[in-house]
């Protein structure tokens, strides 16, 4: 099954109120209409695009080591994927699709690296909720995030709702902004120009792991 099916299914069960979830119609409608507001409002098509130069960083992994990009790219490509947080369940399917796609990457001669602005603690239950064999990095602030322009602030009545249904980002992140990443997958060569990206404000959709082999192949040719 595709990334996108299985987002698909989860998105259906969710959305219909199914156990365990039992989500009333009306906080579906508050959700929707962020969205919906986040795609109008034109912030993907201002994020960094294929032909971009990536701005270099440095972030810790959920055990607190420093990583740096730079570092990273004297080995090979970079694959580098931009998620919520250990509390959103789309981010979660996603994590676990790359993880399939790992050895694919590796074998290419590809790092994987995901950022969130979640606090290591939330990293390392990433890490280890999802099973996953590749670094999760914690962007205080989504610092990162907005060097590549996927920060967005929250709208008032959605930190409203996120406060009535208890996911506490200030709690998750460490950090009061009620800010988050859209979601975002890059592929960087070792020049450190973006030669593949998705960005997509609606967080239900991601790019299958697999549209990154192309990009990584083609590199692995020149």
């Amino acid at each position: 099954m595709t990334l996108q099916a299985r987002l698909d299914a989860f998105k259906i069960d969710f959305e219909a109120g199914k156990p365990p979830y039992n989500v009333p119609p009306a906080v579906i409608e508050i959700m929707h209409r962020a969205t919906n507001e986040l795609i109008e409002s034109g912030a993907a098509a201002r994020a960094l695009k294929a032909g971009d130069k990536a701005p270099l960083f440095t972030l810790n992994d959920s055990q607190g080591h420093p990583v740096s990009s730079a570092e990273l790219l004297l080995q090979g490509p970079l694959v580098l994927s931009f998620y919520r947080g250990v509390w959103c369940p789309y981010c979660n399917i996603e994590l676990q699709a790359l993880e399939e796609m790992l050895p694919a990457f590796q074998a290419l001669g590809a790092n994987l690296i995901a950022v969130s602005p979640q606090t290591a603690p939330n990293s390392r239950k990433s890490v280890r909720q999802n099973n996953l064999g590749f670094p999760i990095l914690s962007d205080t602030h989504n610092s990162v995030a907005a060097a590549f322009g996927l920060r967005f602030v929250l709208p008032d009545y959605l930190v409203d709702l996120y406060q009535t249904l208890k996911n506490d980002l200030p709690l998750f992140n460490g950090d009061e902004s009620w800010t988050l990443p859209m979601p975002a997958r890059y592929v960087i060569d070792q020049q450190g120009t973006i030669i593949y990206a998705e960005v997509n404000p609606d967080y239900t959709r991601r790019p299958e792991p697999e549209d990154m082999l192309p990009s990584l192949r083609r590199v692995r040719s020149l």
